[in-house]
């Protein structure tokens, strides 16, 4: 029996993986947090994965936190880049698999297309420069590294956009949300299932992979899908970013194309308003 390993199986899609594994027995998986395998002990983290020895890695830890991000710069370079070169290192060593999770943040927002695998990377923030630097420390320490990039992820677990509107919205009578970044939202439990397909596909196929739910909106536009759906008398208003100040810079546009996941693993890449209504009825909203 394939032993997985999953770090980060707190947040958000660790989370939504734990709830979808019952459907995979056929793995033994091990689901672990900063207590089973402390990414920061950089020293031990490959003693750690020794007393674990997984044949897979599921890497979906990460310091989020864009803003303070910002001021934490080391603890955001230990989380998003020193240790995913070890998880790297060590895999490649093992002969074992690596599935790495990335972002949108790598990109500066100045296109106005879908962004490829293949679009030149240039972050605006800390955030950003870190996990392009995990992005690199993975494919050179583990060439045969799958890595997904994914957006503006949300889940009914943690905190995250969707939850915090949706009380907000029934808190006060009106909202600012910003209206001129483009992309789209990702529901972990999707970005969860991608990772099981991918997992279980017929042929390993490395590389960068970008994945979110089909779509392009501005997070306005998202406030006023979660207003619909959810029913909340709220008035929303959109605002420009200038309006808006916050510690870390965020992409103008950073909307992926998943052209390469749907192709090359048959990957179903769900439209974001379903996804949201499948989360929404979750969370009972």
């Amino acid at each position: 029996m394939k032993k997985i390993v999953v770090t980060g199986a707190k947040g958000q899609l660790g989370s939504e993986l734990q709830v979808l594994a019952v459907n995979y027995p056929q793995f033994e998986w091990v689901f672990t947090d900063r207590e089973e395998l402390d990414l920061c002990d950089l020293a031990g983290l490959e003693a750690q994965l020794d007393a674990i020895h997984p044949q897979v890695i599921i890497n979906c830890a990460a310091h989020t936190a864009v803003d303070r991000a910002e001021t934490e710069v080391e603890l955001s370079d230990v989380l998003n880049h020193q240790a995913v070169a070890v998880l790297a290192k060590w895999s490649a060593a093992h002969g074992a698999k690596l599935i790495h999770v990335s972002t949108d943040y790598v990109f500066d927002g100045s296109s106005s297309t879908p962004l490829t695998e293949a679009a030149p990377t240039k972050p605006i923030n800390v955030y950003g420069v870190t996990k392009l630097a995990g992005e690199k420390a993975c494919m050179e320490q583990n060439p045969d590294s799958v890595i997904i990039r994914t957006s503006w992820v949300y889940s009914r677990f943690g905190n995250n956009f969707v939850k915090t509107m949706s009380r907000l919205m029934q808190e006060r009578e009106s909202l600012n949300v910003v209206n001129d970044q483009i992309g789209s939202p990702t529901y972990a439990a999707d970005l969860a299932q991608a990772i099981l397909t991918i997992l279980t596909h017929a042929q390993w196929q490395a590389g960068m992979y970008h994945f979110s739910n089909e779509g392009e909106i501005s997070w306005y536009e998202f406030a006023l899908a979660i207003q619909e759906i959810g029913g909340f008398d709220c008035e929303i208003s959109g605002i420009p970013s200038e309006a808006y100040p916050t510690p870390a810079k965020r992409p103008q546009y950073s909307l992926l194309d998943k052209t390469k996941i749907k192709t090359t693993f048959g990957v179903v890449v769900p439209g974001y308003e379903e996804s949201l209504r499948k989360c929404m009825g979750v969370l009972r909203i």
